[in-house]
């Protein structure tokens, strides 16, 4: 049955969930340094540190110490920042929502390039011009996320001067000025994930293409394009599947290098400075969140598979 598949699927979410956040908690409590000494200073006596350790919970048992960082976790409860005194979670909500736009549009517009592309690339490949767009979407893999950022800042920010070159407006102050300051972030990931995609996208129509339905629906009077619609849209989703949920993930950890180039208040902002700083607590909510989100999109993508590949039902029910 699927529901068993689904549910077996589940447990292994579960576990795997776990299990990440154990490891995320040993090693970042493994780094060396002692964060009482960060707080207070080289020069504060060792009694004052102690007693600071003492405050924070840093002297209990390590499993103890995990126990209670889980359970808090489990109700979006990660503490308190060491450095700025700030509820963690109140600090990682007011910068949740940039990386969420900024991470959700780039995998939107990138999907959106790169079906067509991908599509036309195939179906022309024997072309002149099918050719040279297969070319630039190869060329489009070599090219790191911000390396394209900094090229779309020097000609539309500094030399069109069209867009602005980062900084962030929330929507909420104006849907106008947030979209301005969101292209160009957004198109550098779309850019680079769009070439990913469509590679992925190309091989798959070349693959349906030949296929004896294929060729059959060619046979009776379908064009290429309708019948791709028509018989090959299925097949090419489940290998597409794989592929956005594995750049969704890599897509998540690119935002982070976007974030610094751009000067988006972003999680990715957020983290590197927590670690330039030591605040443990904010390193280990932003990791922490950033795994189970990558767990859970692996989780949704092979829930997806048995919706759309009868064959994998037909093998669960047998």
């Amino acid at each position: 049955m699927v529901l068993r598949r689904v549910g077996a699927r589940a447990a292994w979410l579960l576990a795997s969930l776990l299990l990440a956040s154990l490891l995320i908690f040993a090693a970042t409590n493994a780094l060396p340094g002692d964060i009482a000494q960060v707080m207070l200073g080289t020069n504060a006596a060792p009694g004052e540190v102690e007693a600071l350790r003492e405050r924070l919970g840093l002297n209990e048992p390590f499993l103890v110490r995990y126990v209670e960082w889980l359970g808090g976790a489990l109700q979006f409860d990660f503490g308190t920042s060491h450095i700025s005194g700030r509820s963690v979670t109140s600090l990682i909500s007011s910068r949740l929502e940039v990386s969420l736009w900024l991470a959700g549009l780039g995998m939107v517009v990138a999907i959106l390039v790169a079906l067509p592309v991908g599509a036309y690339s195939a179906m022309r490949r024997r072309h002149l011009d099918g050719t040279v767009v297969s070319v630039l979407s190869q060329v489009g893999l070599a090219i790191p996320a911000f390396w394209a950022g900094i090229w779309l800042v020097i000609i539309f920010a500094v030399q069109l001067r069209w867009l602005p070159a980062g900084g962030y407006v929330s929507h909420w102050d104006g849907i106008g000025q947030w979209a301005r300051h969101m292209i160009l972030p957004v198109t550098s990931l779309a850019l680079v994930q769009a070439s990913v995609i469509s590679r992925y996208v190309r091989s798959s129509v070349i693959e349906v293409s030949h296929e004896d339905y294929f060729r059959t629906a060619r046979s009776l009077g379908w064009s290429r394009s309708g019948a791709l619609m028509r018989h090959g849209l299925r097949n090419i989703a489940i290998s597409l599947l794989t592929v956005i949920g594995l750049q969704l993930a890599t897509l998540l950890v690119g935002a982070i290098i976007i974030e610094q180039v751009f000067a988006l208040p972003g999680l990715g902002s957020t983290l590197l400075l927590a670690v330039s700083q030591r605040d443990l607590v904010v390193v280990q909510a932003i990791v922490l969140l950033l795994v189970w989100a990558v767990l859970l999109i692996n989780f949704l993508v092979d829930v997806a598979y048995q919706l759309i590949d009868p064959r994998l039902r037909r093998g669960a029910a047998a």
